[in-house]
Formats: structure tokens, sequence, C-alpha cells
């Protein structure tokens, strides 16, 4: 039972890994629609999907006997909210095999949608939808969510139903490395924003942003970028902060129940009486650390959370570029942000979901602030050296990104120029 703060402190603690053992896991999700008529897919639909990816070697996972994921070795496809599908994949050494592991994914994903006659969209945002017309699915903790989570941001339900992102998961090997780690990804958030912007459409239209994923996420419940995050952010002042954060949700046996007049110290101290005053366990630790939606997050490894989702073509560039940064170069690019001020960080990261590269930070545009880190990324994945088949290294990831760089447009720019020319729907979809 967890009744300390020097135990939490030990949780993180237990996250310390040799150099030598880091691991990269990416998790990336996509909108599914109905070719036929351009609606998002029910649970229907996502229970035939899931069935004919069981045919891959997939195994299904339940909960009141409802089929809500899939898991295969040391991966899972989650079910999201508005039936969005996840891909959290496996904990892998090289950039190289995190990204055959997605296109493996791809593959089986492909087989499926076309067969049962669905289209996938690869963006931050739901380019189509209204929030009314989004149906949902019998996952438990989703009922109490959409209850909850509006009350404490307006556009929660829109972040639950109607956007998608790509999360990096890194290692540390000690406490000063996750503090410096932690605030150079916190640093850089408004950087990631502008760089990954995939999200300008929204119900058919321009929306005026190149990130409203964004903007929807700096307005919900339990989001955003606490200024707690710019200091030197030890494990414990981070235990400190889960502490005193309201619960979401307890999970208890198999009910789920409402945690809206909570903090997590109060669970501690057993003062909880639905569920009988018991203390919380490990799992419900873990639970609480991944329902706190702020930009980055810590749970027994750092989680990057500020990129909206990508197309195919460039779903390794956000993780390559973060990779060579914090695996590759990591003092180098600590010495460049550790002067930044926080009010300046913070103003950015408002601004960039709408300015997105002429966001100002520092006295300099977020443009020269990306080309000068995808540089030191670079660098770092450079002196990695590790290579593919074909003899490539890992930089090979970047040219994406270097392409955005050379052009000074962002996925988003693309996405506006494709639509705006006919606002054809057929041009928001995979190919």
């Amino acid at each position: 039972m967890i009744n300390s703060k020097e135990q939490i402190i030990k949780y993180f603690e237990s996250g310390i890994k040799d150099t030598k053992d880091f691991r990269i896991g990416i998790e990336h999700e996509k909108f599914l629609f109905n070719n036929q008529d351009d609606k998002r897919v029910d649970y229907s639909k996502i229970k035939e999907m899931f069935s004919s990816l069981l045919e891959f070697g997939w195994n299904p996972i339940l909960e009141k006997g409802n089929i809500i994921g899939l898991n295969k070795g040391g991966k899972n496809i989650t079910l999201e909210p508005g039936n969005q599908i996840e891909l959290s994949g496996d904990k892998l050494i090289t950039l190289h095999e995190a990204c055959a592991e997605s296109h493996d994914y791809l593959f089986e994903l492909k087989q499926v949608t076309k067969k049962l006659d669905i289209k996938i969209v690869s963006a931050g945002f739901d380019p189509i939808s209204k929030l009314k017309e989004i149906p949902n699915n019998p996952k438990q903790r989703y009922e109490l969510m959409t209850k909850d989570m509006p009350l404490g941001g307006e556009l929660s339900l829109d972040m639950m139903y109607r956007t998608c992102g790509t999360q990096l998961n890194i290692d540390y090997n000690s406490e000063e490395d996750f503090v410096k780690k932690f605030k150079i990804v916190n640093s850089i958030v408004p950087i990631s924003i502008a760089l990954f912007a995939n999200s300008s459409i929204v119900e058919k239209k321009n929306s005026g942003y190149l990130s409203y994923r964004s903007k929807v996420w700096q307005s919900t419940s339990r989001g955003g970028l606490p200024k707690l995050f710019f200091e030197e952010l030890n494990f414990e002042k981070y235990a400190e902060f889960i502490i005193n954060f309201p619960i979401l949700f307890i999970q208890d046996k198999d009910t789920y129940i409402s945690g809206l007049k909570y903090t997590f110290k109060d669970f501690m101290d057993g003062k909880i009486d639905e569920i009988n005053n018991r203390l919380p366990n490990e799992s419900d630790l873990t639970t609480h650390l991944s329902t706190i939606f702020t930009e980055n997050r810590l749970k027994k490894y750092i989680e990057l959370r500020s990129m909206d989702t990508c197309g195919w073509d460039c779903l390794c560039a956000g993780p390559a570029f973060n990779v060579g940064m914090l695996y590759g170069n990591l003092d180098e690019v600590y010495e460049l942000i550790s002067n930044w001020d926080k009010e300046k960080i913070i103003n950015a990261y408002l601004e960039a979901p709408k300015k997105g590269f002429n966001t100002q930070l520092m006295g300099k545009d977020l443009f020269y602030w990306a080309s000068t880190l995808l540089d030191l990324s670079r660098k770092g994945l450079d002196d990695r050296d590790i290579l593919n088949k074909s003899g490539k290294n890992e930089t090979l990831f970047l040219n994406h990104l270097q392409k955005l760089i050379d052009n000074k447009t962002t996925n988003a720019d693309h996405m506006i120029n494709k639509f705006s020319n006919n606002e054809d729907l057929s041009e928001l979809y995979d190919e």
C-alpha cells in the first residue's frame, strides 16, 4: 500500500536504467472513417476490425465481455473515447526497430481497413466531424470522464473525442538525468507544437490554427504546462505535485468511481469512504499518473505528448528528433535551453498553435529554434551511429523535418493548401 511520499519517490527511482538499456517507445493514434459516408466508425465496426486483426496474431483485451483493445508481444492497440485507435509500441532499442514496428502495423491495418471499407485520417484533430456526431464505445472509464472532464476545461470533450497525437516514451539513468531531460522537453514544447503542427482543418473549414489540437489541449481539464515544470524538478518535487493533484477516477475491482472530490493525498490518507477508506496500491498510482494530461509527464519513464499525429511517411520524424537530442546530445541541448525564461516559454506555448513558426521565443522565432534543434538532433543521431541493413544511420528519419525546414512549411500548411484548392474531403484521408 502507498501511504508516503517516499514510496512514490522510490517508484520513480525504480525507473532508472543503465544507458545501454535505454529504450524507445512510440505511441500514435489514428482516426477511422466509413468510406461510404465520411462518418467516424462506430463500436460495431471496431469489433469487426479487431476481430479481423486477430488473424495477424493479436489477442483480445476484454472489459465486462466487451473487446476494448488488442495485444501482441509487448505492444497494444487501445480504443480511445471516439473510437480512435492507438498503437502503443513495444520498448525498442533503435529507431530502425521502432519504425519497422509501425510499418508492420500499417500493413496489417491496411488489409483490414480495405476489407471493411474504412479510411484512415492521420491528423491531430478530426477535420470533418462535429462533436455531437461522434459515436462512443462501452469502455467504462470514458463514461465517467465524459461527465467529469468538462467541469475543469471547456474543450475537454474535444480532446477526448476529436484529437490524435504521437507520443514518445524515453528513459533516464539517474535523477539528475531525469531533471535535465524533463526541463528540455518542457522548454521545447512550443517548438514541438510548431514543427509537428498537423491539425488546421476543423469541421471541413480552415480553423485559423496550424495545430488546433494543441489549442484544445490547452483548454483541457488536467492539462497544460505548469510553471513548476521549468524548475529543477526532481523526483521529490514531482511526487509532491502528483500527491496534491486531484484524482480523475478510482478503479475499485471492476467499477470506476469519480475522484472529483479528492486529491491523491486523500487517497493515501484513507479518506475515501466510497472504497471503504482503502489505501492506494501501485496500480492506483499508475492510473493516477496516466490521468494527468500535462504536455509531458513522469511515470517510470518520461512521456512526451506535444506532437500532432503525423502521416505514415513522417511517423518516425518526431521520435527521431527527440531521441537525437535526449539520447544523443543531451548536454549541448540542455546548455542551449537552460537560461530560457519560463514566462517567455509559456507565452510561446500559448501562441504557437496559431502562429506556428512565427511565434517569438527569447528574441528569435520558432523557425530559428526548430532549425537549431534539428541540427543538434542530427548530431546526436550521428553520434549514436546505429545502422540499418542498408548501412544508413538513424538520421534518415529526420529527412521529413529537414524538408519542412528547407521549405518553411509544415504538414498543417500542406493540408490547408491541398484542401483549400477544392475542399475535397478525399484530400484529408491517408493514401
